[in-house]
């Protein structure tokens, strides 16, 4: 198939993206596809080529069958860039507007998860305009997060009060909604899904960091972190992990592809952490290692994906009015 692959795009991991974006045209150049290079500028603009890009109706961008917007962050993996391509009626990989949107603002995701009664760690949003007292219930230490950024951009690990201001502070430059995080002791653990309405979900694999946390240093440079596949756990708590990682994907109701993190704390119990609509590809990255040693290699996971992304599109379809 003809696959425009998207990659850059306004946020600050416009760079990750790029990267991300290049492994998955290799990719896809492997499966036996035609991988076109689609630049998302910073500045918003869409070229190939150095042609400037314009997107027609009826699913023409590029002439091609299926768009991969491999975006990471605002203005790509939260809904806009997918509500885009619905408008342009074009088939494209991965969540819908909703599930993207809704998982990349922490806050929300955290919310709907616990009204779905899945464990999680404690949490409190924190707007500017916020009292941080409300935050002493978390204890010590907790982690500070821009709510709707990802690769650990913004993010502040404070085991002190005296390092809250600051740490709220560099959050707030990303972005005016803050969540904070209590912190969990337990290991971090991954696990790669897809599918679209029956997802199926990799071996979890456990993150193990030299770093005193895995921040972006750790995810992105070679050997920041090792990826022990499978994870250190009993197999019944593997499974565990398995059955809950496709229950969240289900929740918010995802498609395509995600990798879901949890955290697994003494006695096997399993807590959510967040779910990745769009995932890295990078050569660092986990989601694609997990399916790999799951069984599935690199290129024919990338044919799956184009393929569940215009399976989900021509059964939405029908709906159409």
């Amino acid at each position: 198939m003809r696959v425009a692959v998207l990659g850059g795009g306004r946020s600050s991991e416009h760079e990750v993206s790029l990267a991300s974006a290049a492994a998955v045209r290799e990719g896809l150049a492997a499966a036996g596809h035609e991988a076109l290079e689609v630049l998302l500028e910073r500045d918003g603009g869409w070229s190939h080529d150095d042609a400037t890009l314009a997107i027609e109706p009826g699913g023409g961008l590029l002439g091609a069958d299926v768009a991969f917007p491999v975006l990471h962050g605002p203005y790509g993996e939260d809904g806009t860039v997918q509500g885009l391509l619905e408008m342009a009626d074009v088939p494209y990989v991965g969540a819908g507007v909703l599930a993207s949107a809704l998982c990349m603002d922490k806050v929300t995701f955290k919310h709907l998860m616990s009204q779905a009664g899945l464990p999680q760690v404690a949490y409190a949003p924190v707007r500017q305009d916020s009292d941080p007292a409300d935050l002493e219930q978390l204890g010590l230490p907790v982690f500070v997060k821009p709510a709707r950024l990802g690769s650990s951009v913004g993010i502040s690990k404070v085991s002190t009060a005296a390092d809250l201001p600051a740490a709220l502070a560099s959050a707030f430059a990303h972005d005016p909604l803050v969540i904070v995080e209590a912190m969990s002791h337990g290991l971090e653990v991954e696990c790669s899904v897809i599918g679209n309405g029956d997802p199926l979900a990799s071996e979890p694999g456990e993150i193990a960091i030299e770093a005193e946390w895995y921040d972006y240093e750790a995810k992105y440079t070679p050997g920041g972190m090792e990826l022990r596949v499978p994870a250190g756990l009993e197999p019944e708590v593997r499974e565990s992990v398995r059955a809950l990682a496709c229950r969240v994907f289900t929740e918010v109701d995802c498609a395509g592809l995600a990798r879901v993190d949890f955290f697994v704390e003494d006695g096997g119990r399993v807590l959510v952490n967040e779910l990745n609509t769009m995932p890295g590809f990078t050569s660092t990255s986990v989601f694609a290692k997990l399916f790999e040693a799951s069984g599935i290699p690199y290129a024919d996971l990338l044919d799956r994906l184009v393929k569940l992304g215009i399976e989900r599109h021509e059964a939405q379809r029908q709906y159409r009015h």
